[in-house]
């Protein structure tokens, strides 16, 4: 049976937009049709791929061929994009995070809703190799049952590129890094937030935020530390998670962690006083090692689909979309939340969907 091909035009041909290409090549179902740009470097860039070039937007829109629109452009263009091609009947597919605030957010999902076309968010980090290793040890509790995870990416480069370190772009860390970051730590749990604590750093003295930490709970217990900086020129691990049974640690995209865990078939055995500075302690010794295992992290089941299988199996209507509009706008009004947070120095309560 013959597949519907979808063609695919991209508008923005920076370092994402180029990269969508090898990520949509191997799906048979979608095509790069072509590619508009207002930066003409980029534009003879897609040429030497052998992609076609628009001369403007109305040109990508007004082309019958064209299905679905791509939009990898900075963020403070993605709604009129998004919504101008939509209303001309295009699906469309955007670069994270989708706006700068959920009520942008809402006007494109009912502009899609009133189109019926597929608007979805390419939140690709729901894949990475070392979310979905977290995502088991909660699930299966390899740790027993999880009540605090801490989800960190540090590095010493300072903010990339130009436009990501100005406002009116939507530049700024939490939403860059933090959009992966709190979706991926809303995935991990079915329980509604209860409070936001938050902090912004500033310490490069740029416009925008060049790091941030925000401290949440849920209503279930489970409390999350998340943190982005790019002042560290020693990285904390990845991730740090504590269960009732068990701790988990990967320290980075590599993979390398361990899980140290109880023994359920040894007894407790009481830990060996340690020597702590001038004194000795017993609380802050290591536990026994007859009575934990320590074992390696297992790389993860990954989903059955990719990101852009799942999109040409919803176009077809062989599968649900696998990023949500419903938890992409939760995670919009989560990121408000930490700004408001971080603005007021406040405790904010109660602010979930």
């Amino acid at each position: 049976m013959d597949q519907t091909i979808y063609q695919i035009a991209i508008i923005g041909f920076g370092g994402m937009g180029s990269y969508h290409t090898q990520l949509i090549q191997p799906v048979a179902q979608l095509q790069v049709r072509g590619v508009y740009d207002i930066l003409p470097y980029r534009m003879e860039l897609a040429s030497t791929q052998g992609l076609r070039g628009y001369s403007s937007l109305e040109d990508v829109l007004e082309d019958a061929e064209v299905d679905v629109v791509l939009i990898a452009t900075p963020n403070d263009s993605h709604k009129e994009i998004a919504i101008r091609a939509l209303q001309a009947g295009k699906h469309v597919i955007c670069e994270k995070p989708v706006t700068m605030n959920s009520t942008d957010f809402l006007e494109i999902t009912a502009s899609a809703e009133a189109a019926k076309r597929v608007f979805t968010v390419h939140q690709n980090r729901r894949w990475d190799p070392d979310f979905l290793i977290v995502k088991e040890i909660v699930e299966k509790k390899k740790a027993g049952e999880v009540f605090h995870v801490e989800s960190r990416v540090h590095g010493a480069n300072g903010i990339p590129g130009d436009w990501r370190q100005l406002a009116a772009y939507g530049g700024g860390m939490l939403l860059d890094w933090g959009v992966h970051l709190l979706d991926q730590l809303l995935l991990l749990t079915d329980s509604k937030i209860e409070s936001v604590k938050a902090d912004l750093s500033t310490i490069l003295g740029t416009e925008v935020d060049d790091g941030f930490t925000a401290t949440i709970r849920f209503k279930d217990g489970l409390t999350a530390v998340i943190e982005v900086g790019t002042t560290n020129y020693i990285k904390l691990p990845r991730w740090y998670v504590k269960g009732t049974e068990g701790t988990a640690v990967i320290r980075d995209w590599s993979l390398e962690g361990e899980i140290v865990r109880t023994n359920p078939d040894v007894a407790k055995v009481e830990p060996t006083p340690i020597q702590a500075g001038v004194g000795l302690t017993k609380t802050m010794a290591p536990p026994s090692e007859k009575s934990t295992l320590r074992l390696p992290v297992e790389k993860a089941t990954p989903p059955a689909q990719s990101f852009y299988e799942n999109f040409a199996a919803l176009l077809d209507g062989r599968s649900a979309q696998a990023v949500k509009n419903e938890q992409v706008l939760r995670v919009l009004r989560l990121i408000e939340t930490v700004f408001e947070a971080a603005r007021t120095q406040t405790v904010v309560k109660d602010t979930d969907l």
